[in-house]
Parts: structure tokens; sequence; C-alpha cells
């Protein structure tokens, strides 16, 4: 099949753009006619170009308006709107313009007998996983509005841990901006006046001076040397990431530096295990879970131990066994899915695995954060002794030259 953007008019005379997968133009026609929308004008994009678009559009769409999204369509199926309507009064409602048109789009596709699964899914590169899974057991099961209610909680679990780990890096980051600031500010204008005085005097200049003066001129003749490297190496790490055997290797490497394992590893545990809650809640059986899991996972290490730990269970292996058998997860994990397994109360050690990791997170943000203020104070309190001296010793030379 390939990709068509069409124009349309609809009833209002309002114009109506959008993409869709058919198997020709006539296809593409007949679809958005049946949607009693009169089409302008219609052609074939490659597949990059669809990928593009997508891409863009995810990246305009944030998880704060799928939560919501989710949340409001669960209140109105819950209040007794039928589900197109709802997407149609969502849609009119909604201020992020590029996440409108495609609730429209969903609307429509159920409309034409597609099932409201089967349509979010078509925007896998908006919808996440784990939400399209969890509509298709509502939808199975008659649960529709809590099955969105439960994905909407889900993702905001999702959206306050990765903001309590944004907050511990803004102090850092900002220290480190403004400190690289004033250390430019110093090499290329400062230091490199104060140097000629001194040089004019026929001062001697001690060491560390002497280091800072070189550098100075290093950087002034090569100064886009660094940001290229910078840049360089950005790009190095994100085309390695593309390829499933390098990525593996970067995530083996977050999980052995101490102070990023803390966080990194203790997030991928609790949402390893909030997903596998929601998942088993759900009625999704554990293989069919943990392929979700490793689908929606953004560590390729986690991903290969989940992926082998369901293969160990469809080949009759214990839970409790399947992930006792990797690293990556931790004995205490292995005993809780054991005792899960024992008593048939596995998504409530999952819950509780869940709140135990959120809260180690939390905890360690907390801890990192008071932690890295006296280190980077003491850091760049060095840093700028270093540079006070390089410049007042030569000065006071100069002064006592002078009288």
């Amino acid at each position: 099949m390939k990709y068509y953007a069409y124009k349309a008019v609809d009833a209002s005379g309002s114009l109506v753009e959008g993409m869709m997968e058919a198997d020709d133009l006539a296809a593409v026609n007949d679809n958005v006619s049946a949607r009693g929308l009169f089409v302008v004008r219609v052609s074939e994009v490659n597949a990059f170009s669809q990928k593009l678009d997508g891409f863009i559009r995810g990246w305009r769409i944030s998880r704060t308006d799928i939560i919501e999204f989710a949340s409001n369509l669960s209140f109105m199926l819950h209040a007794g709107v039928p589900v197109v309507t709802a997407l149609e009064d969502i849609a009119n409602t909604m201020t992020n313009r590029y996440f409108k048109p495609v609730v429209k789009d969903i609307k429509d596709k159920i409309e034409m007998g597609m099932h409201f699964s089967e349509a979010l899914a078509i925007h896998k590169h908006i919808i996440p996983p784990i939400m399209v899974r969890l509509v298709t057991v509502g939808e199975e099961t008659g649960r529709l509005e809590d099955s969105l209610s439960d994905a909407a909680g889900h993702l905001q679990k999702q959206e306050d841990l990765n903001a309590t780990v944004k907050r511990a890096l803004i102090y850092p980051t900002f220290a480190l901006i403004t400190t690289g600031g004033a250390l430019i500010f110093w090499f290329t204008y400062v230091l490199p006046k104060i140097m000629e005085f001194v040089t004019a005097m026929g001062v001697k200049m001690p060491p560390v001076t002497m280091a800072l003066f070189h550098l100075t001129k290093f950087t002034g003749k090569y100064w886009w040397v660094l940001p290229a490297a910078i840049i360089a190496i950005i790009i190095v790490i994100l085309l390695s990431k593309l390829r499933p055997e390098t990525k593996y290797y970067w995530d083996l490497l977050k999980l052995k530096i101490p102070i990023v394992r803390a966080i990194v590893y203790n997030k991928l545990l609790a949402m390893f295990s909030e997903q596998l809650r929601l998942l088993v809640s759900a009625g999704i059986t554990i293989d069919k879970s943990f392929d979700v899991v490793a689908q929606i996972t953004d560590s390729e290490v986690l991903r290969r131990a989940v992926l082998k730990s369901k293969d160990s269970i469809v080949n009759g292996s214990t839970i409790a066994g399947a992930l006792g058998s990797h690293k990556v997860f931790p004995p205490l994990v292995v005993r809780m899915a054991n005792i899960g397994e024992s008593s048939g109360s596995l998504d409530d050690q999952f819950a509780f695995l869940a709140t135990y990791y959120f809260k180690i997170v939390d905890d360690v943000t907390e801890k990192l954060e008071k932690l890295l203020e006296p280190i980077l104070v003491s850091v760049l309190g060095i840093v700028m002794a270093v540079m006070i001296a390089a410049v007042f010793i030569p000065m006071y030379d100069v002064i006592s030259k002078i009288r």
C-alpha cells in the first residue's frame, strides 16, 4: 500500500487536509468522499515524507496532550456519550492544531467501520503502544472507558517521573551554562587584554598564567574545534543508537555509571513494573504483556532481557525463573514475581514494585540535587580561583615594578 496526501472541502466550506494509506488514487477518493467531503486534490507521497510528517506531528504533540485526550474521552464515555460524538466534541475544542486532525482522522475511520483500537494504531508515531493495547482489551471486554482511564493514569505517572528527573538537572545545567559563558568571556576578551599589558611591561608571567595564555591563543585561533567536536560526537552517538547492536552498549554504559545508574536503572524498573501491572490487570496474557513492554521500552538492555524472559515463559518456565536468569532484574523483582505467581496476585505485586521504585527515583533525584550543588560550587570555585590567580599574580608584579 502507498501513502497519499489529500485536500478536501467539507459541507461548511472548510478546507480539510490529511494523509492516508491506500492501494491507489481511486481508493483515496472513495474513502474521502464516503466521509461527506468534496475531494480537491490527491497526491502520492513517498514513505520518507510520510515518516517525516509523522515525526514532526509526534514532536509537536506532547504526552500531556495525549493524557488530556484519553482522560476527556474516558469521562465522556462514562457519561454515556457515543465514541464518535465524543471524538467530534474533543476535536472541536482541542487547541493543539497538530493533534486536532489526528483525532478527526480517528473519528472518520471509526465512521467507516474501523475499530477504535485499529484507528489509534494507524497513528502509532503519536499514540503510545500500551494505550492501543489497553483500548483493544477495553473493546473486547466492554470496559473501554476504564481502559482509557488506566492509560491516562499510566502516562501521567510516566510524565511525573520524567519531570522529577528533569527538575534535578535544572540547577547543574544552569550552573554549567552560566559558568561556561563567563569562562568564554574571560578567555576571549579579558585575559588577552591583560596579557598584552603585562607582556608590554616586561613582567615574567607565572606558569599558570602562561598556560592560560597559550590556551587563549589556541582557542582564539581554533575556536571552531570545540563546537565541531561536540556536534560530531552527538551525531556519532545518535547514529550509533539507530542500530540495536550499538545502542545496546550505550544503554549498558548508562547502567554502569554510578550516578546515572541510580536514576536510569530505577526508572526502568519502575516503568517495567507499572506497565506489567497495567497490562496484567487488563487481562492480557503474560507473554503478550512482555511483548508490549519490550516494544515500548527505550532501553535495549531491558528489551532483550524481557524478550528472552518471554521465550522462557512460553517454553514452560515460571515468571520468576525467567526474570531471575537476567542480571538486569534485581532479586526483589524476582521474589515479588514468585509471590505473585504463587498467590495469584501478580498485578498487586507489580503495583508494589512500581510504587517502590517510583519512590526510589524521587529520593535519588532529591538527594542528587542536594549533592550536586556543593560539588558544582566547589569545582566552579576552584576554576574561578585559578582564573583570578592567573590574572592578579602578574598584575601584582606589574604594580610592584611601577612602584
